[in-house]
């Protein structure tokens, strides 16, 4: 009788649980059974081990063989445990030392002829694995700089099962040459760590060669108070919804929001990256995501897709995709109101909790919204010089779509109007380019994070209006007209908390130490549309 183990992992969301790996053998009928709740894929992997194992040399035990996965109570999923489970039956057969693998932690899927492939969420696996204390991991060889991410573990990336044999038993080493790819056709081997038609609009904006692309806001004409918004909404991670015709430039303002958001930091970049790589939308030779992400979904997108869910274990959504970043709906109006309603939980708390029948997870999902609609289905309501065809029940109908509670944790909503002829020829005056604005931004933020930095919040738009109003107190007399505006019905308790959240990144921006009652004017303008006397560019200079 042989017995040995090793360790695995296994993903609940972006989660990992430590799963030992059991095998054990005992005389009688050549058999090979797997417990510890196994799904489909897991349970095929009987096969693709078997296979593996013969054509990488080594003998295949004819015993009766048992591979348990503990705990047997988490649901376990995925081709991630193939090396895993080969390793502790070679090492039930002493084949391989079973001390050798007894801390190791192996991730990785088995081809049919031994070669192993990658699979997806390798940097949230050798994450559990390090906060478990597990300090050496095998994976496959095209995930090795990924699992190299976590500080304080060290990797061996293997390109077969028959280089870790080699390696687990002090034997030279096989060079193992790999197929090269043929022009035209994707890499066979990369094939695990995506997901077909995905269909989620997720990532990077990159360029043609694949570099990361970020567009510049010179290129587009006019909207100055838009363009003044999409500043304060950067500076302070604050939700934004833009109003207004076709053809305005509500969607190019929001593809270069990202912009001018700071570059995330080391931890903001691993909790990015290890959503991206359980989703399977990590950018093809990029380990590490430390851009800002941008994630727009189609209004026909479900609720499941925007928030995160699906049969058998819950996938990412829209909102974990967009974790850190830009989450962009455009046609909001269209989107089904069940999934916009969906969205108000993550947007108060930062995460979003899943549950199914076959678990419940956390994932991350602080993400800056912004909204684009039009004023009506025509798109030509209460526009100059062109005739509205929606009846005025269409209209109310319409902007209805958006529910009030929903509307009430956007901080900015502007109008923007259609771009006029000057504009659009750049007579109308120079225009600032990405650069520009994004150095302002990072300098408020910089700002806010000094006034910030004994507390767990980074931006405005995450400190609780309690500890606003106790805590930072703008200057005397500053919310006098806000809190009118609250008296008369015009603002909700948490619509005047946000107004003075607003007021801080317009203080941030402009160098002013407190909030006056020019920058609360501002911050009410933008989030009532209506004007308090203040120009757009206040808040800037």
């Amino acid at each position: 009788m042989g017995f040995a183990r090793t360790c695995s992992v296994a993903l609940v969301g972006v989660e990992g649980v430590v799963v030992e790996v059991q095998a054990d053998l005992e005389p009688g009928v050549a058999a090979f059974t797997l417990v510890g709740l196994p799904d489909k894929s897991l349970s095929e992997s009987r096969d693709r081990v078997r296979a593996a194992v013969v054509n990488s040399g080594a003998e295949w035990p004819q015993k009766k063989l048992t591979v348990g996965l503990s705990p047997a109570s988490v649901p376990k999923g995925g081709s991630g445990f193939d090396l895993a489970v080969a390793c502790a039956v070679l090492a039930a057969a002493e084949r391989v030392d079973p001390r050798e693998i007894a801390d190791l932690m192996m991730i990785g899927e088995l081809g049919l002829d031994g070669r192993v492939r990658p699979v997806r969420g390798v940097l949230p696996a050798v994450l559990a694995a390090a906060d478990a204390g597990y300090r050496q991991v095998v994976v496959p060889e095209r995930t090795a700089a990924e699992a190299a991410l976590v500080p304080g573990v060290s990797v061996l990336g293997v390109r077969s099962l028959r280089q870790l044999i080699a390696v687990l038993t002090d034997e030279p080493v096989p060079e193992e040459e790999e197929d090269p790819p043929q022009e035209g056709r994707p890499d066979p081997m990369l094939a695990g760590l995506s997901v077909p038609g995905l269909g989620l609009g997720a990532g990077i904006l990159c360029g043609a060669d694949g570099a990361s692309r970020v567009p510049d806001l010179a290129e587009v004409a006019g909207q100055r108070q838009a363009r003044k918004a999409l500043e304060i909404a950067a500076a302070g991670g604050h939700h934004l919804y833009l109003k207004g015709p076709p053809g305005a430039g509500k969607t190019l303002l929001a593809e270069r929001l990202p912009g001018l958001l700071p570059p995330l930091t080391r931890q903001e970049a691993l909790e990015v990256t290890a959503v991206h790589s359980v989703a399977g939308v990590l950018p093809p030779g990029k380990p590490l995501v430390d851009a800002p992400p941008y994630c727009a979904p189609h209004h026909s997108a479900t609720m499941a897709s925007l928030v995160g869910g699906g049969n058998g274990q819950p996938r990412p959504g829209a909102v974990s995709l967009a974790h850190r970043g830009v989450l962009f709906l455009d046609e909001a109006p269209e989107f089904s109101g069940r999934a916009l309603d969906a969205l108000r939980q993550p947007l108060e708390s930062g995460s979003v909790v899943v549950a199914r029948s076959a678990g419940m997870m956390r994932m991350p999902a602080r993400f800056l919204l912004m909204l684009a609609a039009n004023p009506c289905p025509c798109g030509r309501h209460s526009q100059f010089g062109e005739g509205c065809d929606c009846p005025p029940a269409a209209v109310r109908r319409y902007q209805g779509r958006l529910s009030g509670p929903l509307l009430d944790r956007v901080d900015l909503r502007v109008r923007v109007e259609a771009v006029t002829r000057a504009e659009l020829t750049g007579r109308d005056g120079a225009v600032e380019d990405t650069a520009t604005v994004a150095a302002r931004v990072r300098e408020a933020r910089e700002r806010a994070a000094a006034r910030l930095g004994a507390t767990p919040w980074k931006t405005n738009a995450e400190v609780p209006g309690h500890e606003l109003r106790t805590r930072w107190h703008p200057l005397p007399g500053a919310l006098a007209e806000a809190e009118r505006d609250m008296e008369c019905g015009l603002l909700t308790a948490r619509g005047l908390d946000r107004v003075l959240r607003v007021a801080w990144t317009v203080a941030d921006l402009a160098g002013h130490p407190r909030p006056d009652a020019d920058d609360v004017a501002q911050a009410l303008q933008l989030r009532t549309g209506v004007s308090r006397g203040v120009p757009a560019e206040a808040g800037a200079r």
